[in-house]
């Protein structure tokens, strides 16, 4: 009895210093991480409450977006920095059991801070300690946790082998997490199609906090996490990937063209020919509004990445792309670990292990949009397109090819759609260094102006966008009772109609309640329109 009393005392105390508490949903979450059995020394050292010294450092060390870095952005009521899996478990009951908003970050990447940032109480599961990459030459696969970043991959590949590669994106601190459950692409799409065509398996923890394979998880929310968000249907561990060969020597050059050097002709050439081109070609071009002699211009900058050497390459690009110009002066040849790095901007006297630097050299303010393009503009559009560019300022934009194997894979493989009948899909950008409320409208009213422009030229009904350029302008979800409204008319942008409909059923099938949600995530059906 004695034992009783001294029990009930204690945790009469408890509550009464969390209802006194001036952050409750911490202490909420130290009591339910007790009660769920995890050690007080772990807790101490994977959660962080606002009055925490670390705190900030932690929040804002991935933070990728200076827009959501300022004293005006809502920050969490806890952070959370799980080491093991059952640490990931017990965040998700907890977070559903305290009806608290949990965001899932892996790298922070997310151009719109949705991983970090919200206008609702929220805590934030930060993966980073989740990085270890396991290669496996005797099967070409690797695991890779949710927690490492591309560049990270890539150079734990090279280690092992410098003839196998993964088709992934060229910004090395991107996390992988992320980068893959949005579909995830990079400079051999073409010959190897996305990031998610090569995942064979996963590692998740859902809503019920079980830790799920491929075979338990089952075929439909495999499908759903390679390209359809994972954050809409649970935290993602671990990743299985199928490696790619890669030849010994590829090829890269960067051609640029001012307006007044055929640069409209040269990229009205590109669209005619980049959707057909041979696989092993991967060409990006970037448009910039330029100042030369005190006079406003737009210059076309092509980058490509060959998967082979120079003297194959040439014959290509003489014969169907003549006006890109292309001479053998302009090609560097490498191994392919060193195109990684040609691509992320770095020098051909950098060392590979700078892609374990998990830090950006700089973060910046920045907005971005995208648009897919299906048929090709003509030159009367290209030149209204430079001279808008010119008028407007400093919004930039990014073509990159498509066509190749892409064209072969049905949209339905995955939740990415956005397969045969594209040309190129098109990146808008803009970064600024001005801090500021006034800058912000500045560039982002800027890149809205020029996205209203290129309307005629783009995709229509729906007018598609890429998942993982995420823009909250197309449509946002605030999870009431609207959020199937709501979602869809951001949903059926990135989705198209049939993958959206069927990743709302896996959805509302694994995830009723919504326990996985944020201004995008994918909705649960109505309760009317669900089948008994």
């Amino acid at each position: 009895m004695e034992k009783f009393v001294a029990l009930f005392f204690i945790l009469f105390l408890y509550f009464l210093n969390a209802f006194a508490s001036p952050q409750p949903v911490y202490d909420s979450f130290l009591q339910c991480f007790a009660q769920n059995k995890i050690p007080r020394d772990q807790i101490s050292r994977i959660l962080y409450s606002p009055n925490n010294p670390s705190f900030t450092t932690v929040l804002v060390s991935y933070i990728r977006n200076r827009r959501f870095n300022v004293s005006t952005t809502p920050k969490p009521s806890t952070i959370i920095t799980p080491t093991v899996e059952s640490h990931v478990t017990v965040s998700v009951l907890c977070s559903k059991q305290l009806g608290v908003q949990i965001k899932i970050r892996s790298g922070g990447h997310d151009y719109e801070g949705i991983s970090y940032v919200s206008d609702k109480d929220f805590v934030i599961l930060d993966m980073f300690n989740f990085r270890s990459i396991n290669v496996s030459l005797e099967d070409q696969t690797a695991w890779v946790q949710s927690g490492a970043l591309l560049g990270e991959l890539y150079y734990r590949i090279w280690e092992k082998s410098n003839v196998l590669g993964f088709p992934a994106g060229v910004c090395p601190t991107v996390g992988v997490g992320g980068h893959i459950s949005g579909g995830g692409y990079g400079n051999m799409l073409r010959k190897y199609g996305l990031t998610v065509d090569h995942v064979i398996d996963a590692r998740i923890v859902d809503a019920k906090g079980r830790v799920l394979d491929r075979k338990s998880m089952g075929e439909d929310l495999f499908w759903a996490i390679r390209g359809g968000g994972g954050a809409s249907f649970g935290v993602i561990l671990a990743y299985k990937i199928k490696l790619v060969p890669v030849p010994p020597i590829v090829t890269v050059f960067r051609v640029e063209r001012n307006y007044n050097e055929n640069a409209v002709e040269a990229v009205s050439k590109y669209q005619q020919v980049i959707d057909k081109i041979d696989n092993d070609l991967f060409i990006r071009v970037l448009l910039q509004p330029i100042t030369v002699n005190s006079t406003r211009s737009v210059r076309a900058t092509f980058i490509g990445l060959f998967l082979g050497n120079a003297d194959r390459l040439l014959p290509i690009t003489d014969s169907q792309f003549p006006e890109l110009g292309l001479k053998k002066p302009d090609c560097t040849e490498m191994p392919w670990i060193n195109s990684v790095l040609y691509w992320a901007n770095f020098d051909n006297t950098t060392s590979p292990s700078v892609l374990l630097n998990r830090t950006p050299d700089s973060v910046n303010f920045l907005k971005r949009k995208s648009d897919y393009v299906k048929t090709p503009i003509a030159k009367e559009g290209l030149e209204s397109l430079f001279n808008k560019m010119v008028e407007i300022g400093k919004v930039g934009l990014v073509f990159n090819s498509y066509g190749g194997i892409m064209s072969q894979i049905p949209e339905s493989a995955t939740p990415f759609p956005h397969r045969a009948g594209n040309i190129y899909k098109i990146q808008y950008s803009v970064n600024w260094k001005e801090e500021g409320e006034a800058a912000d409208k500045n560039y982002i009213k800027q890149i809205r102006e020029l996205y209203s422009f290129m309307t005629p030229f783009v995709s229509k009904q729906p007018r598609e966008a890429y998942l993982n350029y995420r823009d909250l302008d197309i449509g946002t979800s605030d999870n009431s009772k609207n959020s199937y409204e709501q979602g869809k008319v951001y949903g059926l942008k990135y989705f198209k109609p049939n993958n959206f409909d069927r990743l709302v059923k896996i959805k509302t099938i694994v995830d009723p309640d919504n326990v996985f949600r944020n201004e995008q995530s994918i909705p649960v059906l109505p309760v009317g329109g669900r089948k008994a």
